[in-house]
């Protein structure tokens, strides 16, 4: 008998940006939407007979998926790590890259390789459970990259890599801000603060209404 092959499990990093996103919708719909509904589902209450009441009926139904998503989203929280860049990545592809490529015909394309939770086809945000994810991570600058995809092989040059460090300009190279971040590290040790961490890879639960785990560097 055959047997049904298991779902890949989903990562459960994130990057810093991801997660306050994820966060923000929490508190919304705690502190906005939830109570809005409610009122809503009380005042068509009032109404009458709540069996034939159009703004009831939806308005239960929406609570209910209000709770489901925060269930979800405070559950999700909880498990994920936050993934925040390191001078010590550059020059690599490491979660939260953003990678220049060249395919086979010479077309360049650029994506941010990010947590399942961020992927995001039009902002060119790519999980780093997808095949082009995995496959990324570890490149170098000139590496070639071979993607099995459901509708055939493909293959990539590397072109660039950037990381974008906490307060650093967006799209900047992985070099200037490698060096950004150098530079933190250097005044933190003349002010005696050796065994801090720069102020770019500090943790984010200050900035986050849910305290979440943090890593440095890849996962």
């Amino acid at each position: 008998m055959s047997q049904t092959p298991e779902t890949p499990k989903k990562s459960h990093y994130i990057t810093r940006a991801g997660y306050q996103k994820l966060a923000d919708e929490l508190d919304f719909l705690w502190r906005k939407e939830r109570p809005k509904v409610t009122r809503e589902v009380s005042e068509a209450a009032a109404q009458g007979d709540r069996s034939e009441n159009a703004e009831y009926i939806y308005g239960k139904k929406r609570l209910r998926e209000i709770d489901s998503r925060m269930r979800f989203l405070q559950k999700r929280l909880d498990a994920l790590t936050v993934v925040e860049p390191s001078p010590k990545q550059a020059g690599r592809v490491f979660f939260g890259a953003w990678v220049t490529l060249e395919d086979e015909v010479g077309e360049t394309h650029r994506y941010q390789v990010v947590g399942p939770d961020e992927f995001d086809a039009t902002a060119k945000r790519i999980s780093i459970d997808s095949p082009l994810g995995r496959s990324l991570l570890g490149k170098h600058v000139d590496d070639e990259v071979v993607v099995n995809r459901p509708k055939g092989r493909a293959t990539y040059t590397v072109l660039e890599i950037a990381y974008e460090l906490p307060g650093s300009e967006p799209g900047r190279s992985h070099e200037a801000n490698a060096a950004d971040g150098a530079d933190e590290a250097t005044q933190a040790n003349e002010s005696g603060g050796g065994n801090r961490a720069p102020q770019s890879c500090q943790s984010m639960r200050s900035a986050s209404p849910r305290r979440g785990k943090k890593s440095q560097g890849s996962p």
